[in-house]
């Protein structure tokens, strides 16, 4: 079977499927209960100083096959209560990494340094959450703000500092480069799409929030999109978020240029059983296709012999009526 073991900037994983921040994180013994169902890491819910209670709900609404709209407002114990909930997850042998959210640089790295206490083996900054005031996307829509507070950052740890990006910009290849010149040791891409539903009947967005952010199939062609991108112009480690569903979901994003996935809506339609099925497939289909390792896949669709024209198509006679 082939070699589903990945390296995320020094950080050795399993296999490359990781659980999404926000899903199946509140607790230990949920985040350690995926680590058992095979998933090769596991990220926390985003931590921030104190304590949120997040939106009222209505806060999430399923569009069926397409995915989850949700505004969550990011609802979190503080980085004083969570620490407990790792040791949890520690227990079990997880691999844990930390992820972590600010209004500006200072509260970054005040959240990150505590993080970095509890043994996670990285942290992964949240600058991209679609829907909160103040917050993610706001200031992570800035290159100069991404620069500077992922330099604030990774001058106070030294565990690798992943940047998580938002795809609502116009140029997500300028923030990842300037994660990497704040010294990033890699990308996430990408956080969830903002969006919006109405409910014609009461006439007004479903969610209390109003705005929301799309997860699921309906955004992974955005999500490869933008680490293929990142692939022609960085060389960090990227790793590839939004709509892995199935084991080729997740080596379309590895032939993109991705190391590592995360799962978030999958887990939520199947739950963490659908860790050890994706693992499974995913060494099938690498057989399959005759690779060795996940690594041997990783880029491929960047190749030249990708890049060749596609031998044209014969055009099929028109049906008769």
């Amino acid at each position: 079977m082939a070699d589903l073991s990945v390296d995320l900037a020094g950080v050795r994983l399993r296999n490359p499927f990781l659980l999404a921040s926000g899903i199946w994180g509140e607790s230990g013994d949920s985040l350690g209960g995926a680590w058992k169902a095979g998933a090769g890491g596991v990220i926390t819910k985003s931590i921030g100083r104190l304590p949120r209670p997040g939106y009222p709900n209505p806060t999430i609404e399923s569009l069926e096959r397409w995915g989850f709209l949700n505004a969550m407002g990011l609802p979190n114990p503080g980085i004083e209560e969570y620490p407990k909930e790792i040791e949890t997850a520690r227990a079990t042998g997880a691999t844990v990494i930390g992820s972590v959210f600010g209004a500006d640089a200072a509260e970054f790295v005040d959240v990150a340094e505590r993080m970095e206490r509890t043994g996670v083996v990285a942290l992964e900054l949240n600058l991209s959450c679609p829907h909160t005031e103040g917050l993610g996307s706001e200031i992570g829509q800035d290159p100069a703000e991404v620069e500077a507070i992922t330099r604030a950052v990774r001058e106070r740890v030294r565990v690798p500092v992943i940047v998580k990006i938002t795809p609502n910009t116009a140029d997500p290849v300028g923030l990842a480069r300037a994660a990497e010149r704040g010294g990033a040791a890699a990308i996430s891409a990408i956080n969830t799409v903002r969006a919006l539903a109405i409910d014609v009947h009461l006439r007004r967005p479903t969610l209390s929030h109003g705005l929301g952010g799309l997860s699921g199939p309906a955004i992974k062609p955005i999500g490869l999109a933008c680490v293929w991108q990142i692939r022609e112009a960085l060389t960090i480690p990227i790793v590839g978020v939004g709509g892995v569903m199935t084991a080729e979901d997740a080596l379309e994003y590895v032939m993109a240029g991705a190391c590592a996935v995360e799962v978030g809506t999958a887990v939520a339609f199947e739950g963490i059983g659908v860790f050890g099925r994706l693992v499974e497939s995913l060494g099938r289909l690498l057989d399959e296709l005759g690779f060795e390792s996940v690594r041997s896949a990783q880029g491929a669709a960047h190749g030249s012999e990708a890049r060749a024209p596609m031998p044209a198509r014969r055009r099929r006679p028109p049906r008769s009526r």
